[in-house]
């Protein structure tokens, strides 16, 4: 019997709260409507970035910054803050307390969804250090800084880096929280890979204080860059993430298929 219909007959699992937490199979159109919905949404935001950029978005001091971007920032702002504090306290709120008791079945569903965590989080990083970062160096090579506040920063230090820590930080709960193997240790290698791009964001203080003071101009080798390229390298750790989870769901999908 396979692993699918050995999930049809899956008992409901109790939780501390009273709830139950039933194996659903795996739902791989969850997983391709999330990354769709991030793909979509940047390509989005893309085309609004190509068109309003040079045609108001050159000086902050135009009143047409202010409405077409300095809105858009207060909104991003609004919604990532918003966003994470939801992710946050759904993850805690409806965490499992009785993890010791989780079937092989439903601890290898889980697993399913953190990869799709794990894939939005990854996706996020991709899209701000390989588009959006290079957008930006190549902006500021054309265009003469007046402030902080320039179109592609709005996109990548107000919408782009509070992605990450929303894909993160909710990668890093879900396990915590759902996963009998993560809760009550932390994973190092997770803790690296998402804690080195998030740690980006006191760098992008120190980058604009540089910038500002010492280097008018992008020069990609300046050391106010150094650590961009030294936090990213944390994502190295996702290697010894992938390691742990082919691992581990090879012995639940072999405990499954004993049971079955």
């Amino acid at each position: 019997m396979s692993v699918t219909a050995r999930s049809l007959d899956l008992a409901e699992h109790p939780t501390d709260a009273g709830e139950a937490a039933q194996f659903e199979g795996i739902r791989w159109s969850t997983y391709f409507k999330v990354i769709l919905g991030i793909s979509v949404s940047f390509f989005v935001y893309r085309l609004y970035l190509q068109k309003y950029a040079f045609s108001v978005g050159l000086d902050y001091f135009e009143p047409e910054f202010a409405v077409y971007w300095m809105r858009l920032l207060y909104g991003q702002i609004a919604l990532a803050s918003v966003t994470l504090v939801g992710v946050v306290f759904y993850l805690w709120q409806t965490r499992d307390r009785n993890l010791d008791a989780i079937t092989p079945e439903l601890e290898l569903q889980r697993y399913f969804k953190w990869i799709t965590w794990l894939a939005s989080y990854t996706l996020v990083v991709f899209l701000t250090g390989v588009l959006g970062a290079e957008s930006d160096a190549a902006w500021h090579q054309i265009v003469i800084r007046d402030t902080d506040f320039t179109p592609t920063h709005i996109e990548i230090f107000y919408m782009l880096i509070p992605a990450i820590i929303i894909t993160g930080v909710g990668s890093f709960l879900y396990a915590r929280t759902r996963l009998p193997m993560h809760s009550k240790k932390v994973f190092v290698s997770l803790a690296v890979a998402i804690g080195g791009p998030i740690l980006i964001m006191p760098n992008v203080g120190f980058n604009e204080w540089g910038h500002t003071f010492f280097y008018a101009e992008e020069v990609f080798n300046a050391p106010i860059h150094w650590g961009f390229s030294g936090l990213g390298l944390a994502l190295l750790g996702l290697g010894g993430v992938v390691t742990h989870i082919v691992s581990r769901m090879k012995e639940l999908i072999d405990e499954v298929a004993t049971h079955a």
